[in-house]
């Protein structure tokens, strides 16, 4: 009998470099809609948003379930909300939040990224 290698236990297993980009989006997009709200150009409830993507971004670094599928559900509204923004007022610059959105949500839901969070 022949040993492939040693089994991987749930404690060996790392954050991916993607996953750790996502977390990188995350807290950009927190930071812009802060500063929105900061320089008056967004309404104040925006920053409940921001508190989503922080703390999806903080459970998707620490490799959780529900930070995984907070940050799923925030690049899907995110993609939604460009692809409207994009569609609705003829945003041009929007296709590069959709785009990027859509990587990541594609990338959120590979069999390797599932097995990593716990």
């Amino acid at each position: 009998m022949t040993d492939i290698g040693p089994a991987k236990s749930p404690d060996t297993l790392k954050l991916l470099p993607g996953m750790a980009v996502i977390c990188l989006w995350m807290l950009a997009l927190c930071a812009l809609g802060l500063i929105g709200v900061i320089t008056h150009s967004l309404p104040p409830a925006v920053m409940i948003i921001c508190v989503i993507f922080a703390v999806a971004a903080n459970g998707l670094l620490k490799l959780r379930r529900w930070g995984w599928a907070l940050t799923l559900a925030a690049a899907f509204l995110s993609l939604c909300y460009g692809a409207f923004m994009l569609f609705r007022f003829h945003q041009g610059p929007m296709i590069v939040m959709v785009v990027v959105n859509l990587i990541f949500f594609l990338y959120l839901i590979r069999p390797e990224v599932l097995e990593r969070v716990k």
